[in-house]
C-alpha cells in the first residue's frame, strides 16, 4: 500500500506520529510528512509499516493521510 499526507489538509494535531512515529516527521510548523519517500506516495509499504500507517490514517481527524494500492504518481 502507498501512503502520502496532504500537507494542505494537515492540522498539525500530532495523532499520526503517535501511531507511526518512526515513519512520520513534522516540519517547523508541525505539518506532517512521511519520511521514507519524502511524502511522494511512491514507496510500497509492507507488513508492519503498512499497519502503522493505516492506523495513523484512520485516526487522522481531517483525513489528511491518503492511501492507495497504486503509487500516487500513477493516479
Amino acid at each position: 500500500m502507498y501512503f502520502k499526507i496532504d500537507r494542505e489538509q494537515c492540522i498539525a494535531c500530532g495523532l499520526c506520529q503517535l501511531c507511526a512515529k518512526q515513519l512520520i516527521s513534522y516540519d517547523e510548523e508541525g505539518i506532517a510528512s512521511i519520511i521514507k519517500d519524502q511524502n511522494l506516495g511512491k514507496k510500497d509499504y509492507q507488513a508492519d509499516e503498512n499497519t502503522l500507517l493505516t492506523t495513523a490514517a484512520k485516526r487522522c481527524p481531517v483525513g489528511a493521510i491518503q492511501h492507495s494500492n497504486k503509487p500516487f504518481s500513477d493516479l
